[in-house]
C-alpha cells in the first residue's frame, strides 16, 4: 500500500505535539525579565522537547522519503512511535514545572528511550518490507547514533535519581548527536542517481 497516508497523519500528529508543547508556556504576571525567572525550567524543558520531535520528524521524513511502500505491521509501528511521540508534551510540562525534579526527568528520559526503540522496530520493520538489498537497508546499514542513544537514555534515567541536571545534559547530547543532520538517506539516494 502507499505511504501517503502515513506520511500525513504522522506529519499531523507531530504538529499537534509541537502545538500542545507551545501551550505549556504560561505568560508570567510581571513586566520584568525576574518575572521570567521561574519560567527558565519550563522554557529548557520545552527547548529540549521541540528539539526532540524536530529531530524524530526529519528522521521520519527521511525514512519514509526513501521506502516504496508501507504495510499494516508498519501502519501499527508508526502508531507505536507516535503514542511515545504523543506522551513528550506531558513528561515536558511535568519536568519544567517541578523545577527538573528526579522523578519527572528520569519519566522524561523513559518515553524518549521508547520512542528510540519504537522508531528503530518501525525502521527495522520498513527494512524487512523494502527487502536487505533496499536503499533503506543501505542507508541504515550503519547505525552508531541509533546504537549508543538508548545507553545514553538508560545512563540518564538512572542518573536521574542522583543529580538531575547530569541526566538534562546527557539528553542535550543525545539530541545534539541527532541535531548534527543525518547524511546516510541522501548519500544513498544520491549514489542510486
Amino acid at each position: 500500500m502507499g505511504k501517503t497516508r502515513l506520511e500525513a497523519f504522522s506529519d499531523g500528529v507531530i504538529a499537534i505535539i509541537i502545538t500542545i508543547m507551545v501551550l505549556e508556556l504560561k505568560v508570567p504576571h510581571g513586566v520584568s525579565f525576574e518575572a521570567l525567572r521561574p519560567l527558565f525550567p519550563v522554557f529548557l524543558s520545552y527547548i529540549l522537547s521541540f528539539i526532540y520531535v524536530g529531530i524524530y520528524w526529519n528522521n521520519h521524513h527521511h525514512m519514509l522519503h526513501i521506502v516504496q511502500s508501507v504495510n499494516g505491521t508498519i501502519l501499527w509501528a508508526n502508531l507505536h512511535l507516535l503514542f511515545w511521540l504523543s506522551l513528550i508534551p506531558f513528561v515536558t510540562a511535568w519536568m519544567g514545572e517541578n523545577r527538573l525534579a528526579a522523578m519527572p526527568v528520569a519519566l522524561y528520559g523513559c518515553v524518549l528511550l521508547m520512542a528510540a526503540i519504537a522508531y528503530w522496530i518501525l525502521m527495522k520493520l520498513m527494512i524487512r518490507n523494502e527487502g536487505r538489498d533496499s536503499a533503506l537497508a543501505k542507508a541504515m546499514a550503519r547505525d552508531f547514533k541509533g546504537k549508543v542513544s538508548p545507553f545514553i537514555y538508560a545512563t540518564a534515567i538512572g542518573m536521574a535519581f542522583v543529580q538531575p541536571l547530569v541526566s538534562i545534559g546527557l539528553y542535550a547530547l543525545a539530541a545534539a548527536m541527532w541535531f548534527i543532520p543525518d547524511r546516510r538517506v541522501e548519500r544513498t539516494l544520491g549514489a542510486g542517481s
